[in-house]
């Protein structure tokens, strides 16, 4: 589901309150692969809700570049939402998602296992009340900016 951050602060504190395990990630998504998917689940079976913050499209081309996103926020959004083990889909326009893991307090922070622990955004956030912060296994040969040079080296024909 796609919600606004306002109005998912009350959200995450009834779920707290039930005694929720919040999982928090973060990313483009700019194209959804089966990385991706494994990396959710994965992500997914660490807790009970899992939450994605999503960089927006003024975001992505802050990080990757005026070419990207090829796929727009509100599709990614609506993907993203659509993929079972995904609970809460929230987007952000920062360049990386610090404020949106503030206003979550996730129990849990994930990243893929291509980064270091040491420079996961938001990881002093998350130790400082107790939480964790862990790495998932990346899955080797996946990853949208592979699959958009795959596509214009098939058309460049």
């Amino acid at each position: 589901m796609l919600i606004a951050l306002e109005e998912f602060v009350p959200v995450i504190a009834r779920l707290k309150q039930d005694g929720k395990r919040i999982v928090f990630t973060n990313g483009c998504f700019d194209i959804i692969h089966v990385g991706h998917i494994r990396y959710l689940k994965s992500a997914k079976e660490l807790g009970d809700i899992l939450v994605i913050g999503l960089n927006s499209d003024e975001s992505v081309r802050k990080i990757k570049g005026d070419n990207r996103p090829i796929v727009s926020q509100g599709e990614r959004a609506e993907v993203l939402s659509s993929i079972r083990s995904v609970d809460y889909v929230v987007i952000f326009n920062e360049p990386d998602p610090y404020n949106t893991i503030v206003a979550i307090k996730p129990d849990i922070l994930i990243k893929g296992g291509d980064w270091a622990i040491d420079n996961i955004v938001g990881r002093d956030i998350v130790e400082s009340y107790g939480g964790e912060v862990r790495t998932i296994p990346f899955v080797e040969g996946f990853s949208s900016s592979r699959i958009i040079g795959d596509v214009l080296n098939k058309f460049r024909k």
